[in-house]
């Protein structure tokens, strides 16, 4: 299987048109990965307790990767029980309160100083309004159309994941 098999690059666009406020806050989600990465390694270089929400936001990373990116669980071997709590958050609710917990972490950010971590916050404080408002509109948890779903039967075996890697 080539790797275009599990990639649809005309899902972006059709996400895009669907007005479902999950697959934009998934979005959001998946920039947030890159952001928070980058945004806590520019912010451990503080001298006063920034650095510690520096850290928070580079942890913050893997952690989104797994939850908005659900290819990663087949490529990557995680316990059980992570991959069980990441399963529960798939629902609108659920995802609204798990980036409740995540905003809080770095809106807590500022108690310490305004740093580019505020960026953070706003964002996930944004996907808790695309969720939660997908809750309230009972509109479908969805996830991207860009990966494709990969049937229980049809799941790639561990070579061939490596040779689309």
């Amino acid at each position: 299987m080539a790797f275009g098999d599990y990639l649809k690059i005309s899902g972006f666009l059709a996400d895009m048109k669907s007005r479902n406020l999950s697959l934009y806050g998934q979005w959001i989600g998946i920039g947030s990965i890159f952001l928070s990465l980058a945004l806590g390694i520019a912010n451990l270089f503080h001298i006063n307790l920034v650095f510690i929400f520096g850290i928070i936001a580079i942890v913050q990373a893997p952690v989104l990767a797994l939850v908005e990116i659900p290819f990663l669980l087949k490529i990557f071997r995680i316990p059980d029980s992570i991959i069980s709590f990441i399963q529960q958050l798939d629902t609108n609710p659920n995802r609204a309160a798990f980036y409740t917990v995540m905003a809080v972490l770095q809106w807590l950010s500022l108690t310490c100083m305004a740093t580019s971590l505020l960026t953070l916050a706003i964002l996930f404080t944004v996907n808790i309004f695309l969720y939660g408002g997908a809750a309230i509109m009972k509109q479908d948890f969805h996830k991207s159309n860009v990966v494709a779903t990969v049937q229980v039967s049809e799941t790639p075996s561990e070579a061939q994941i490596r040779n689309v890697l």
